[in-house]
């Protein structure tokens, strides 16, 4: 989104009568601006950044309009999986500026210091063992960083996908809240012990941005998070651990049924909005074939939107 807004001017170059104000706020914050304003019809906003939850429910409620393409967009080109979260009764209704899931970033120079093999996808179980073998507060070298920091879209991403993983979930069929089960016990209780173990100091405060620092500065041993992370940490002009860098898929349990998750921040209309042909004419460009190549040229292919 930063790079977004720098190549914003390439934009208003090719379309002199719009201009586009940016307005950027932290994750929470942004969910209950964009929500009050879509349930109450307010308007500020012509584009709204929203995810493959929101997407669906309101287009169902007629909050958001339809993205309109053409054969030039190629709408048959995006993730189906991506696609399909974004769309309501088969129409695409928020365009993907990127899409993620989670995996395991981690120093293959301290595995092998330890003489262990990463699998393919590796057990809770093994990363607990690996953290703790690489775990050097002395030397400002922690195990493991994860997000800790209490939020939906903070540490709960994460912690649904351990629970998950250890086969629970929110609810049941019924829509009875699952939350007291088992697998939520068991999920959650390795989840705190393993940050308390062998994560950084202040993990409860730390989400996405600050693990990503502290795994750039050669701090974090492993660190499950979003795919996205994998143009930063492998970047040596943002990463001092760009060449030491290995992936894996997100750890599982008992299952690998949901231990790893699906995410997309896309660009919708508003059906609130005071410029409509001008905020589509924006959504196109910034989701286009086009964009990515002017990403890649102007920045280079690691910052892509993936």
């Amino acid at each position: 989104m930063i790079e977004m807004q720098k190549l914003g001017k390439h934009f208003e170059q090719a379309h002199p009568d719009i201009r586009v104000k940016w307005v950027t706020l932290e994750e929470g914050v942004l969910r209950q601006r964009m929500t009050t304003d879509i349930t109450t019809k307010g308007g500020q906003f012509d584009v709204m950044t929203i995810g493959m939850l929101e997407a669906p429910i309101w287009a169902q409620r007629g909050w958001i309009k339809p993205i309109e393409t053409d054969a030039a967009y190629d709408v048959d080109d995006l993730l189906p999986s991506i696609r399909d979260g974004l769309s309501h009764e088969g129409k695409l209704y928020a365009a993907p500026f990127y899409g993620e899931s989670s995996m395991l970033m981690y120093r293959k120079d301290l595995t092998d210091k330890i003489g262990f093999t990463m699998p393919e996808r590796p057990t809770w179980q093994q990363i607990r063992e690996v953290a703790g073998k690489i775990h050097d507060p002395a030397g400002n070298l922690y195990g493991i960083c994860l997000r800790g920091k209490a939020g939906w879209g903070d540490n709960i991403a994460l912690v649904t996908t351990m629970v998950n993983a250890w086969g629970g979930q929110w609810f049941d069929a019924s829509w009875k809240p699952q939350l007291e089960s088992e697998p939520w016990k068991q999920g959650v209780k390795f989840y705190v012990n393993l940050l308390r173990d062998y994560g950084p100091p202040g993990s409860a405060a730390n989400s996405f941005n600050e693990n990503l620092a502290l795994f750039n500065e050669g701090k974090c041993g492993m660190w499950v998070d979003a795919t996205i992370a994998a143009s930063f940490v492998s970047d040596p002009k943002q990463s001092k651990v760009a060449d030491k860098v290995a992936f894996a898929q997100a750890p599982k349990a008992v299952t690998d049924k949901g231990a790893n998750w699906l995410w997309a921040w896309a660009l919708a209309v508003p059906v609130s909005s005071r410029h409509v042909a001008a905020a589509e004419t924006f959504v196109r460009w910034a989701t286009s074939k086009e964009y990515v190549t002017l990403v890649a040229k102007e920045a280079g292919w690691h910052a892509v939107p993936t």
